[in-house]
């Protein structure tokens, strides 16, 4: 393969790592698709040529892996091994005050040292590649606004028309026709005030009968939204991006998450159980899949307004739990929704009635496919709705037949 041809490429002890990293396809096969395969090998000869490594470079590898967990599509592959032991000599030097200022590099590199196979192949190369301590539990947090909400353009005022009258010459104009018949004036006023009153008794039956099939309809239409059998459709999936995470105060295997969604009001408030399956440093800088029109709930005293996508190992929880990755070049906001006619052009409801159930009647059929893209299997067709935004399939990172939830 190019990639494998790549690898021999690199320089000694590089090519070593990535050899000894990526036996038994423990880099997924250098990649899946063709594009995969061209752009692991391209990352893999910018190493060879001394490319990548230079600290002069961190700033823009820092931007490149600000949306992303590994360098190629969501997967782990060779090209992340590469990089990885390119900038090995320069992370092993740097101050912590250094790789704070580029946090994704940084949170890759660490995640990247600590996956077993490159720890593994590592530790058989020792002294060339030891572990690297990086202190990610006291790093500065990032502040992180939302963008200002956009000014509306205010409507033109159209010029005033210089032969109007302005309003006090219109009110003196009107004193002398008042003043040559006061009484008649009066009466007139009387007369249309008692047309007025019986027209307005006269209608109020037929009235009183418009408005109400009026407020009828409304509330049918209401009704109408959620009406029929539950479609997944009915589900409002968003790309978020976790800008802030914690532990929850009162609860030790729940995570409090600010997570942008693209929306004016900024980030939401979201609380997880993932803390037992997903280490704090993984959930930084993330960019996920979330459930966005679930009647908000209590979570221990912390009000979560979402609830994060994962994918849970066939072998259940013990087997391990991923968030749901988005395609690479999403944006907090962008639309999730899934493949087929009847579904990607219908509109999610504003928010899901708890008694109608109908996120827990579609769960049951989300799942990854061999491809490990995210689908729902329809149960009456057994078709499969892969879940996508418009730049691509959403995916679990190493999980085949996982349940989502």
């Amino acid at each position: 393969m190019a990639a494998a041809q790549a690898v021999g490429k690199l320089y000694i002890p590089v090519r070593a790592l990535v050899e000894g990293a990526t036996e038994e396809g423990s880099a997924t096969d250098f990649g899946m698709t063709e594009s995969d395969q061209q752009e692991i090998v391209q990352w893999i000869d910018k190493v060879a040529k001394r490319e990548v490594g230079g600290a002069d470079g961190f700033k823009d590898l820092d931007a490149q892996l600000t949306p992303k967990t590994y360098l190629v599509s969501n997967y782990f592959t060779a090209a992340d091994v590469a990089v990885y032991g390119a900038l090995h000599p320069v992370f092993s030097q740097l101050q912590p005050a250094e790789y704070y200022s580029h946090p994704a590099l940084t949170r890759y590199f660490d995640h990247i040292q600590n996956r077993p196979s490159v720890r593994k192949s590592a530790e058989a190369l020792e002294p060339s590649f030891p572990l690297v301590p990086i202190d990610l539990e006291n790093a500065p947090k990032l502040e992180r606004k939302p963008d200002p909400p956009k000014e509306k353009k205010k409507k033109p005022v159209a010029p005033a028309d210089a032969s109007a009258p302005a309003p006090m010459e219109t009110a003196q104009a009107a004193k002398p026709e008042a003043a040559v018949a006061p009484a008649e004036g009066a009466k007139g006023q009387k007369k249309e005030k008692k047309e007025k009153k019986e027209k307005k008794e006269g209608g109020a039956a037929e009235g009183g009968d418009k408005g109400k099939k009026k407020g009828g309809e409304s509330s049918k239409a209401a009704a109408a939204e959620d009406a029929g059998e539950p479609v997944p459709s009915m589900i409002d999936l968003r790309v978020g991006h976790i800008v802030e995470v914690s532990k929850h105060p009162d609860a030790d295997s729940l995570y409090v998450e600010q997570i942008d969604f693209g929306e004016e009001t900024g980030p939401r408030t979201v609380v997880s159980g993932l803390v037992n399956y997903i280490p704090i440093e993984q959930m930084r800088d993330k960019y996920l899949v979330g459930v966005c029109n679930l009647k908000p709930a209590n979570m221990r005293g912390v009000k979560s307004f979402a609830m994060v996508l994962a994918a849970t190992s066939k072998e259940g929880k013990d087997g391990g739990v991923e968030l749901i990755q988005p395609p690479a070049g999403s944006k907090p906001g962008d639309r999730v929704y899934f493949e087929g006619p009847e579904y990607e052009n219908a509109q999610p409801l504003s928010q899901l009635n708890p008694k109608k159930k109908v996120f827990e009647t579609i769960q049951p059929g989300f799942t990854t496919l061999e491809t490990r893209e995210a689908a729902w299997i329809n149960p009456a067709t057994n078709s499969a709705h892969k879940i996508r935004t418009a730049n691509g399939v959403c995916v679990a990172p190493t999980f085949v037949g996982a349940s989502l939830s």
